[in-house]
């Protein structure tokens, strides 16, 4: 008989594991590419990094290795891997809190959101660099979020789960179609706007990675602070309400930490959704609908396999690289087909 104490002690050790997997992906992120590093090269080049007086961000490289590992894959690493872990988080707490096994982060509005606001920064301001037009895609993925909440509670109604669901969807509609818009007004839009809708971590250099890192803790912390109300409101409206949950402030407090999660990361990677809508699925095959332990494994899964999918894409073709979200969807497309002819979908 498996008792509460062997239960919590596998879900520790998977833990751990997924720690582990995450670690060996980040130094595969590192060391693999169109030039192979060993582990030895990027040891000596960060040490001599933190060695100078300038500190490790002011030193500058020595050798070609040393630009290649601290100028170009570590910050894209690193980019990989706060996204998945922002993007896992956030598909576990959106299907929770819509129940709908479906759900991803483009439901809410927020990848559109943060597209369209995106493409107007760019077509305005003429921004080309992802430093520049992150703060207005992070800005229209929190714009987004918030009219879709305040639109499933007009009327003095509750932002229940299908009020959210019809929501976004209508908001969703709405900026994709004003995003079109702006991308076919403008030729050098449609130039950035092609390759940052597609999903992918090149490109990208420190500056991004620590113009998000606040917002994805900030979500981080409030997702994990919001998982006991959100299994309380798993069991229906009203038995929480019965149990002391303010539900509203529960469902608030839960959304705004998808918005941070996922206004972020998509801002910094693009709207990489397949990996929301998969991971929690994966994840809940060895937690259960607790949610306490649901999200950090999505965010582990998520880290591990968006740094997977970002380091194969590098070298399964010689001339190139398939971006992230590209290799993310020919890799879940099938598990997800026959994760839903197996079990008939994952129940919440």
């Amino acid at each position: 008989m498996t008792t509460l104490a062997t239960v919590r002690r596998r879900r520790r050790t998977g833990l751990l594991v997924l720690f582990a997997l995450m670690a060996l992906s980040a130094l595969a992120g590192v060391a693999v590419g169109a030039r192979a590093i060993a582990p030895a090269e990027i040891y000596d080049a960060l040490v001599h990094a933190l060695g100078c007086a300038g500190g490790p961000f002011a030193c500058p490289a020595e050798s070609s290795i040393e630009e290649i590992v601290r100028g170009y894959r570590i910050p894209r690493t690193a980019l990989a891997l706060i996204a998945g872990l922002a993007l896992g988080a956030t598909g576990a707490l959106i299907q929770g809190y819509t129940r709908n096994p479906l759900a991803d982060s483009g439901l809410l509005g927020l990848n559109a959101g943060a597209a369209f606001f995106g493409a107007l920064s760019v077509c305005l301001f003429g921004f080309t660099d992802p430093g520049q037009y992150i703060w207005f895609a992070m800005t229209g993925a929190l714009i987004a979020g918030l009219i879709v909440f305040g639109a499933s509670s007009i009327g003095g109604g509750r932002a229940g789960p299908l009020s959210l669901v019809l929501a976004g969807a209508a908001v969703t509609a709405f900026l994709q179609a004003m995003t079109q818009a702006v991308v076919l007004f403008d030729a050098s839009v449609l130039d950035t706007y092609r390759f940052w809708v597609v999903g992918t971590v090149a490109g990208r250099d420190a500056a991004v990675f620590w113009q998000v890192l606040p917002f994805i803790t900030i979500g981080a912390v409030m997702a994990l602070a919001a998982a006991p109300g959100l299994d309380l409101l798993g069991l229906g409206d009203d038995v929480a309400r019965g149990l002391g949950v303010n539900v509203e402030r529960s469902r608030a407090f839960g959304l705004a930490a998808v918005v941070l999660l996922c206004g972020a990361a998509t801002a910094a990677v693009g709207p990489i959704a397949f990996l929301g809508l998969v991971v929690p699925h994966i994840a809940r095959r060895f937690t259960g609908p607790d949610h306490r332990w649901l999200i950090p494994y999505s965010a582990l899964i998520g880290a591990v396999l968006l740094l997977f999918a970002d380091t194969l894409g590098r070298v399964v073709t010689r001339t190139g690289e398939i971006q992230a979200g590209v290799m993310l969807a020919i890799l879940g497309a099938p598990y997800f087909i026959a994760l839903v002819r197996r079990k008939k979908m994952v129940s919440l």
